[in-house]
């Protein structure tokens, strides 16, 4: 945690800089976005293939300003009570069992079954509560279906809830906000108005070969540049899961984890796993491993 009061950076520019210095390179275009979302403390809706730095972005801006990272993972079927609070059934029932009956009928002793003590914070009432402290990082809001999305809608515009037992808990301050979605299928326009948004797209090569210099400075420019080179040749294949630039840090790891220094063709084969994540692609990638690493 910074020690320091987190200040918005005064330029695009800043902002990048900062990034920079956590690990991420934005591009003007994001860096803007997010200075945007900083400034008027709107939520960011984050649009991209999988891989791209959607998720790292949250990831990275709460290191920078030193708030805690609370991160919603959202998938298919979830619910307001997984998103949002349970109660500690469990915990409740062995309470009651402990109480003699005079207590038992006691309406406030039995009211006090929803005492804070048994209250379940889920990551939306645990961002609510820590407000400003907190950046809150909806992911793959895109796996979640269209009642938990409406559901996001008034959470989104005034940051409070109401707990039927508690009563409305309302954010003391905003925290920051960054959704992410992979597209698997078209979010309705009604959470796009409450975000702004910004789409992630790959990198160029040189862009590329940045981000892995940062994230892996022990790595040499030419093998960085031949990586990333291999990596844009597999994008151009027709894959059913083209690697992302998560795929292309994961290889260079894996590069060294063998102990080779250069991208050949025996150990781009001996470490394609960590770059393709498909079993058919895989089996494509390696009958045509010369076309990946020309020369091999």
């Amino acid at each position: 945690m910074s020690e320091q009061p987190f200040e918005t950076p005064a330029s695009v520019g800043d902002l990048q800089d900062q990034l920079r210095g956590v690990g991420y390179l934005a591009d003007r275009g994001l860096g803007t976005a997010a200075l945007i979302a900083l400034r008027l403390g709107r939520p960011l809706l984050l649009e991209g293939e999988v891989g791209v730095g959607k998720t790292e972005l949250a990831k990275c801006l709460a290191q920078l300003t030193g708030r805690e990272l609370i991160r919603l993972q959202c998938y298919e079927g979830i619910d307001t009570h997984q998103a949002l609070y349970e109660w500690d059934y469990a915990r409740q029932m062995l309470h009651v069992r402990a109480l003699s009956e005079h207590e038992l009928a006691d309406a406030q002793t039995i009211g006090g079954l929803y005492a804070e003590e048994f209250l379940l914070e889920r990551p939306l009432l645990q961002a609510i509560r820590s407000g400003s402290n907190a950046v809150l990082l909806i992911d793959e809001i895109d796996r979640a279906d269209d009642e938990f999305e409406a559901f996001l809608l008034e959470l989104l515009s005034d940051f409070q809830i109401t707990i039927p037992e508690v009563g409305t808990v309302e954010a003391a301050g905003r925290p920051i906000v960054i959704l992410t979605s992979n597209r698997t299928r078209e979010l309705h326009d009604a959470l796009k108005r409450r975000c702004l948004y910004h789409w992630i797209g790959y990198p160029t090569a040189a862009e590329e070969t940045d981000i892995v210099r940062v994230r892996a400075p022990d790595v040499t420019e030419a093998l960085a540049q031949k990586v990333v080179a291999a990596v844009h040749r597999l994008r151009d294949m027709d894959l059913a899961k083209p690697p992302g630039v998560a795929e292309t840090l994961d290889w260079v790891e894996s590069l060294g984890a063998i102990g080779a220094d250069e991208l050949t063709g025996e150990s781009a084969t001996d470490t394609l796993g960590a770059v393709v994540k498909d079993r058919d692609d895989l089996e494509l990638v390696s009958s045509d491993i010369a076309r990946v690493v020309p020369g091999s």
